[in-house]
């Protein structure tokens, strides 16, 4: 894309997000059957004695949910790029219970893969009082505000289980609408987001490996636009020996491109509740979360259950990406950072 003009991208996932709001399409409200049906597979694990460890779809069968699922991938990939699933009532279960459920219903939604170096598949977000704009921040454990953004993995799954006693309320933003609007306010600069950018890895790097590496933040292939932002890792980049400082250019299309995701009509805002379950294409959507704060226990403060998910009708994606997404072909098992042991699935919270 250097040296060229970027074109506006017509496309379902483009949207608005007052209408959002007045849609129907991308969120399901979970029937008594549904609930019955996840219930009695996980009731199938406890007396059986399988382990969290162990739960595939074979031993975890819930074909409404799976009829769902299927649903929610072609949502995700070809309509708006994010999914709610409301109505189940977390608040009946305990929490490993909670985590059994959530680690079964994600394997009809997509691959897990890692979220850290320490190799975690089954993340949990709630505050451990990290500061985001350190050199090893990560917005998930934190209780800062996270503005618009993508996770390092196709799709980002969340299951919230309590919310904040204030704040903590989620935003949604179309990917391509916000592209587009760039292009329209100043093309120049939206090239230069065609262009590679330093990104910090924030503490994820192996032992010996440079903490950078290269990405653009606008990506092209195949004719399947991908977007790719963290304001915090591509600013984090210029603390690290060996990195350089961002141009005055770039620093101005990302100031454009978050001026963009905050305050265009493209984004929208919401309070997601205990028993929801959001999916989001982190190629095509960005989230975001206010500042939250609470006053209780560790056990009452705001928890959500993460899954970072490989997709199995997933787009290409360009060379560029190869640091984050080893493999860029389409359907195959990418993304997450790079474990530094094996992968895991906690049966505890962090």
């Amino acid at each position: 894309m250097a040296g060229t003009i970027p074109k506006i991208i017509d496309s379902p996932s483009v949207w608005r997000g007052d209408d959002m709001l007045q849609r129907t399409d991308w969120v399901h409200h979970l029937s008594a059957d549904e609930i019955a049906e996840i219930d009695a597979a996980y009731r199938g694990l406890i007396a059986q004695g399988i382990a969290l460890t162990a739960i595939e779809r074979d031993n975890f069968p819930v074909p409404r949910f799976a009829k769902l699922a299927a649903h929610v991938q072609n949502q995700i990939e070809n309509g708006p790029g994010i999914f709610l699933i409301r109505g189940f009532p977390a608040e009946k279960y305990e929490m490993l219970a909670l985590r059994m459920i959530y680690w079964g219903l994600g394997k009809y939604l997509g691959t897990a893969v890692t979220q850290s170096s320490d190799g975690d598949l089954l993340g949990d977000v709630r505050d451990a009082s990290f500061d985001i704009n350190a050199k090893n921040g990560r917005g998930y454990r934190s209780s800062q505000e996270l503005t618009f953004h993508c996770d390092s993995a196709d799709v980002t799954a969340l299951f919230f289980l309590r919310t904040a006693m204030t704040g903590g309320i989620s935003g949604f933003a179309s990917s391509i609408a916000v592209h587009n609007e760039v292009v329209r306010r100043d093309p120049e600069l939206a090239a230069v987001l065609y262009e590679p950018f330093y990104w910090s890895l924030l503490g994820q790097e192996s032992p010996g490996d440079d903490p950078y590496y290269q990405q653009p933040v606008f990506h092209m292939q195949d004719g399947y636009f991908s977007l790719r932002f963290v304001r915090a890792q591509i600013y984090g980049a210029e603390k690290h020996v060996g990195a350089p400082p961002l141009s005055a250019k770039q620093r101005a299309a990302l100031d454009l491109l978050s001026d963009v995701a905050d305050n265009s009509p493209y984004s929208f805002r919401m309070m997601l509740a205990p028993g929801d379950l959001e999916v989001l294409n982190n190629h095509i959507a960005m989230h975001a979360r206010t500042e939250f704060k609470d006053e209780g226990t560790r056990d009452t403060s705001r928890h959500l259950l993460r899954l970072w998910l490989s997709m199995p009708n997933s787009r290409p994606l360009s060379p560029l990406m190869n640091y984050i997404y080893r493999d860029q072909r389409p359907g195959v098992v990418r993304g997450g950072f790079r474990a530094h042991g094996n992968a895991r699935v906690m049966e505890t919270p962090l």
